[in-house]
């Protein structure tokens, strides 16, 4: 609980809410089909930085694969530049490596796209990832994102 309370405050510092409310603490960041799997920087009993590898299917012509991304990517303000963001996005490009998944797939701000490619990730022009629902679809290049994979 106290990691996770640390998470949520590293996440509401670089996307703040509004008031948050007590189910707050309690209710997933991201829908459980999609088998959040958290990576953590820790110094000591303290979370410096901290992201979430999300896995689903998808069907791309015909096939099915298994993709994993990364989410809510987080240092905390005070200690960005000291090499936590790196350590952790590049341990997390290996996770994803090691496990049996097709493909690791993910968008992000364009500038930061030299970060990702320097913790091993690599640009993929031109790919544009739909999110949202079958309902309400939203193509990554509508947003501005960029795709990155590995």
């Amino acid at each position: 609980p106290s990691l996770r309370r640390q998470v949520l405050a590293l996440q509401e510092q670089a996307w703040p809410s509004d008031p948050p409310t007590p189910d707050d603490q309690t209710d997933p960041v991201h829908d459980p089909a999609l088998c959040p799997m958290s990576l953590l920087v820790v110094e000591g009993t303290t979370v410096v930085a901290a992201l979430d590898v999300l896995t689903k299917s998808i069907e791309h012509a015909g096939l099915m694969f298994r993709a994993s991304g990364l989410s809510t990517v987080v240092t905390d303000a005070a200690l960005r530049g000291k090499g936590h963001g790196f350590t952790l996005v590049t341990a997390a490009r290996e996770y994803i490596a090691s496990t049996s998944v097709d493909v690791g797939l993910f968008t992000c701000d364009p500038p930061l796209l030299t970060f990702y490619t320097r913790c091993g990730w690599e640009h993929l022009p031109n790919c544009v990832l739909i999110g949202g629902t079958p309902d309400d679809p939203f193509p990554s290049d509508a947003l501005g994102k960029v795709t990155v994979g590995g």
